[in-house]
């Protein structure tokens, strides 16, 4: 096999190898609604900490970092809405993040657990408890 046939074949698998798997891809509106709504979802904080998201059916979302030391830096506890639009999942609050309306890509990363890409660049981790 020549040198630049061998270039491309490694090329190729190292693409394959970084792009992850299929099963990666991003989750559907219906598979959110699934997945979200009636349940409470634990976001991974930079602070070593859980901040706890409950996703009710009717499309209210509270979070709620009460005794926490995120409670220190904004209002602990809000009460917002949530809605399925396409295939991101979208929030808003009335106070957090000025109230501007939030939209988020989900992949599954697991048995309850999601990653989260958020249209602005950011992205984390969260794991789904029940009601």
């Amino acid at each position: 096999m020549d040198c630049m046939r061998k270039l491309t074949l490694g090329a190729a698998a190292l693409a394959c190898i970084s792009a992850g798997p299929a099963s990666a891809e991003y989750l559907s509106g219906d598979q959110i609604r699934g997945l979200l709504g009636g349940k409470r979802v634990y976001l991974a904080t930079g602070y070593g900490i859980e901040f706890p998201m409950h996703y009710a059916s009717n499309g209210r979302v509270t979070g709620d970092g009460t005794g926490t030391m995120l409670g220190d830096y904004f209002a602990p506890k809000e009460t917002g809405k949530w809605w399925v639009a396409g295939d991101r999942m979208c929030q808003q609050f009335p106070t957090w993040y000025d109230g501007r309306q939030l939209c988020f890509r989900l992949q599954k990363a697991g048995d309850g657990t999601l990653k989260w890409f958020r249209e602005d660049g950011a992205k984390g981790k969260a794991r789904i408890a029940g009601g």
